[in-house]
């Protein structure tokens, strides 16, 4: 039998992160969600999620500052941004020199678009 991908999806708008989670299920994902960046990575553990989709503007805690957090406990997770705003790489890369990420998820995202990043980022070693 196949093992389910594991995703963690860390989103602050309640409907985002639950249409996301409600997506990914159908289409064969395990899913865990928060709203709550803090609270996500006081309940994260090292090698249970396969990728993780993390959106960049929220409170308490960016989805930068958690990325930078959860790499310190797992520095093998793979991680995909999400946000509702334009990224260009080379200015993300002179703010965040360490940071290798080079997955970022536009929003608004159909669930199938959704589906194939995920695939290509999980395929990508």
């Amino acid at each position: 039998m196949i093992a389910l991908k594991k995703i963690l999806v860390v989103d602050d708008e309640p409907d985002i992160s639950s249409s996301v989670k409600r997506g990914l299920e159908r289409n064969g994902f395990q899913v865990d969600a928060y709203t709550d960046p803090e609270k996500a990575l006081s309940e994260f553990k090292p090698g249970i999620y396969d990728l993780l989709l993390v959106d960049i503007r929220m409170p308490k805690l960016n989805g930068f500052e958690l990325y930078r957090e959860i790499k310190k406990k797992n520095d093998s997770a793979k991680i995909c941004f999400f946000t509702a705003f334009e990224v260009y790489y080379e200015e993300f890369k002179k703010v965040f020199p360490t940071l290798d990420v080079k997955c970022f998820i536009r929003k608004p995202i159909t669930i199938s678009d959704l589906v194939v990043h995920i695939n290509a980022e999980l395929n990508n070693k």
